[in-house]
C-alpha cells in the first residue's frame, strides 16, 4: 500500500509563507511524477503544481507562478511546497498526489485523472 503524507499546514496571514511536505512510503512504487493540488469550500479540486520526479522539471499553474516553488527530496521520498507572498485565494485544502505511470512532458500532466495516489490533504488558511 502507499501512503502519501501532507504536512505544514497551518493558518497564515496575507503576505506569509508556508512550506508544505509530502511523504511517500509504503510499498515500493514507479513514482513518475508528483503533484499538489488544492480544494477550496464548494469548488473542485484544481491542479497546483507538479514535478517530475527522476529530472526535477517541474509544471507551475499561473496563479501561483512567481510564489510557490515546488521540489523534491530524491533521497528522503519527499516532496515540497514553497509557498510565499500568500494571499486569502489561497485558502483550501492542499492534496499531494503521485503518478505511477509513465509520462512524456510534466506539463501534460495536470489533472485529478492523471494521477494514481492522493494523501489526505493539509488545510491552509490565509487570513487577510
Amino acid at each position: 500500500q502507499v501512503q502519501l503524507v501532507e504536512s505544514g499546514g497551518g493558518l497564515v496571514q496575507a503576505g506569509g509563507s508556508l512550506r508544505l511536505s509530502c511523504a511517500a512510503s509504503g510499498r515500493t512504487f514507479s513514482r513518475y511524477a508528483m503533484g499538489w493540488f488544492r480544494q477550496a469550500p464548494g469548488q473542485e479540486r484544481r491542479f497546483v503544481a507538479a514535478i517530475a520526479w527522476s529530472t526535477g522539471t517541474t509544471n507551475i499553474v499561473e496563479s501561483v507562478k512567481g510564489r510557490f516553488t515546488i521540489s523534491r527530496d530524491n533521497d528522503k521520498n519527499t516532496m515540497y511546497l514553497q509557498m510565499n507572498s500568500l494571499k486569502p485565494e489561497d485558502t483550501a485544502v492542499y492534496y499531494c498526489a503521485a503518478r505511477s505511470r509513465s509520462l512524456y512532458s510534466i506539463r501534460d500532466y495536470f489533472t485529478v485523472k492523471d494521477y494514481d495516489y492522493w494523501g489526505q490533504g493539509t488545510q491552509v488558511t490565509v487570513s487577510s
